[in-house]
């Protein structure tokens, strides 16, 4: 709270944040910092949905700079009938941060939190920018923005969703974060939940998301509150022909993102970042009950995207989360025309 409340000096709020960074946060320092971030600096909704809301994001400071992998697995997952509220940011390590991409596709990005809402409760998806003054008034992300290293506030502010959802599937930046925060989320309430952290083929880099070149550390969180660890491997999904890394690789151009994205979504690109995609969506499918297993979610989101369900629930939610919807639409329109 005096970090929020800039009653402490940056030198002093580097120092603590590196400390407990070196010597490894506990899953009550961490919903210490959420607890904080939440009560003091969240602007709350309250959502009337037919299913339990579900979350899910990277959160930023890992090793490889892949594309906008958790935005556009989340409305695979939102035309699967996963009703999303997510929560994330501009770029801060990375290429092309959540807000970036949603932004170069016609998603209003600086909508009060009840447009938000009512994109939700409308098209099953919406978007919280974790740095509008709308969304946290005391910018916390002025903070994070300052910072070049991984700490409790990297997930802390990631779980500090205005929503308060109590299912999630999340991506950290280390593998020693994955267990610290699955306890974090049974901490402050979640019931259903997935924490990972993927690697490349020869273990060197690590990612935020589900890799589809080599292992993956998952962490699970069961309604009955028991917590699961455990390895797995593409193929065990179902994705047996890997991409190359340089594939997942994000461009520093949002517009070309935003195109990349759409080439997927329109069935004029199979490759790399579909099958990753592909990868991504399953897991969401699967903690919020639209599936029994992985692989089986790895298959519904390919039936997703190439029936062409994906590409219709990106043009519901340009129009749903929008002050303008005619601009919104305008935009995503000028970007296919461009295809």
């Amino acid at each position: 709270m005096e970090i929020l409340n800039g009653e402490q000096t940056e030198i002093h709020r580097g120092a603590f944040l590196a400390a407990i960074t070196s010597k490894g946060p506990t899953a009550q320092e961490i919903a210490g910092a959420w607890e904080a971030i939440y009560e003091l600096d969240t602007v709350k909704v309250s959502l009337q949905t037919p299913k339990p809301v579900l979350e899910n994001c990277g959160t930023g400071m890992d090793k490889m700079k892949t594309f906008n992998i958790s935005t556009a697995a989340a409305i695979v997952a939102a035309a699967g009938g996963v009703y999303l509220a997510r929560h994330g940011a501009r770029a801060i390590t990375s290429r092309c941060g959540t807000v970036d991409i949603a932004e170069a596709l016609g998603i209003d990005v600086d909508c009060e939190v009840e447009v938000v809402k009512k994109s939700i409760e409308r098209a099953g998806i919406g978007l919280f920018n974790g740095m509008s003054p709308s969304v946290h008034p005391h910018a916390l992300f002025r903070i994070l923005s300052q910072m070049c290293f991984g700490s409790i506030l990297n997930i802390a502010a990631s779980l500090a969703n205005p929503a308060n959802p109590c299912h999630g599937v999340r991506g950290v930046y280390a593998k020693e974060m994955v267990e610290p925060t699955i306890q974090t989320m049974k901490e402050i309430g979640y019931k259903r939940a997935m924490v990972f952290h993927g690697l490349n083929g020869d273990g060197s880099k690590g990612m935020d998301e589900v890799s589809p070149l080599g292992e993956n550390l998952v962490a699970e969180l069961f309604e009955d509150g028991k917590i699961v660890t455990y390895v797995f491997l593409p193929d065990e999904a179902g994705l047996h022909a890997r991409p190359a890394e340089e594939d997942l690789l994000s461009e520093f151009d949002q517009h070309e993102e935003a195109l990349k994205l759409l080439r997927i979504f329109t069935k004029k690109d199979i490759g790399g970042r579909y099958k990753t995609i592909c990868l991504n969506a399953a897991p969401i499918l699967y903690v919020a009950g639209e599936v029994r297993s992985l692989r089986e979610g790895l298959e519904k989101a390919r039936e997703i995207i190439d029936s062409g369900q994906a590409m219709d629930k990106l043009k519901e939610w340009v129009e749903a989360q929008n002050r303008d919807p005619e601009a919104g639409r305008s935009k995503l329109e000028s970007l296919l025309e461009k295809l």
